[in-house]
């Protein structure tokens, strides 16, 4: 199998070697920067699998980088913030993140993130069973990975998509957020909630208050307003 490759962006030293060393134990290729213009170079240079990319950076912050590198070639981005506040993590989820994780962390959580979203990845690459799903007047292309909303094309986010099309594919089913962090994220027993919270959030943002449900007491349910096929 051929070896994936991380690359850490994180400005404290300490916490850059604690991680490039877990994941290169792990049997990742690792490469690190410590600010934003050297993240974007040096994402373009070595066009890794994945990025672990921290929210406050010198020369420019891991949003603007988050922003800079998606433009340039889609990759997977496992956030970190120094802070718990949802803003922080909603608007990473906006420019392109798919994944966040406040400090201080555990370097096994870590671990599990990175290998969960490689795995969705890797789904994702290989190809749904069915093409198309259309819920309302929302349409999921499930090949190109594009959404519209009417005659509009509504970029989503990579997790965004992902949570999308799960909850599209059983319209109107309730599915409960441990379900979908374990069958959207691969995430196990343990991992929070807010997560699912945020991403629902930045999609009825994008696409309106009323495609997506709250099940209180449960999770989300997308509404069975139009065909599935």
């Amino acid at each position: 199998m051929t070896q994936r490759s991380v690359l850490v962006v994180e400005d404290d030293r300490t916490i850059a070697d604690a991680v490039t060393a877990r994941l290169r134990a792990e049997g990742y290729q690792v490469w690190t920067a410590s600010d934003g213009p050297a993240a974007v170079r040096d994402c373009a240079a070595h066009r890794p699998d994945l990025v672990v990319l921290d929210l406050m950076l010198p020369g420019f912050d891991g949003l603007e980088v988050c922003r800079r590198i998606q433009a340039g070639r889609p990759v997977p981005v496992l956030m970190l913030t120094a802070r718990a506040d949802e803003t922080d993590m909603v608007i990473g989820l906006g420019v392109g993140a798919d994944d966040y994780l406040s400090k201080p962390f555990s370097m096994r959580v870590l671990v599990a993130r990175v290998a969960a979203l490689l795995r969705r990845t890797d789904r994702s690459a290989a190809g749904p069973d069915s093409d198309v799903l259309t819920v309302g007047d929302v349409t999921i292309d499930l090949i190109t990975r594009r959404v519209r909303a009417g005659a509009d094309e509504i970029h989503l986010t990579r997790t965004e998509f992902d949570l999308l099309a799960h909850l599209a594919s059983r319209p109107g089913a309730a599915m409960a957020r441990d379900a979908l962090l374990e069958q959207v994220w691969g995430w196990g027993a343990g991992a929070t909630s807010r997560t699912v919270d945020s991403h629902v959030k930045a999609l009825r943002r994008k696409l309106g208050g009323d495609l997506i449900r709250t099940v209180h007491g449960v999770g989300y349910a997308v509404e069975q307003t139009g065909r599935v096929s």
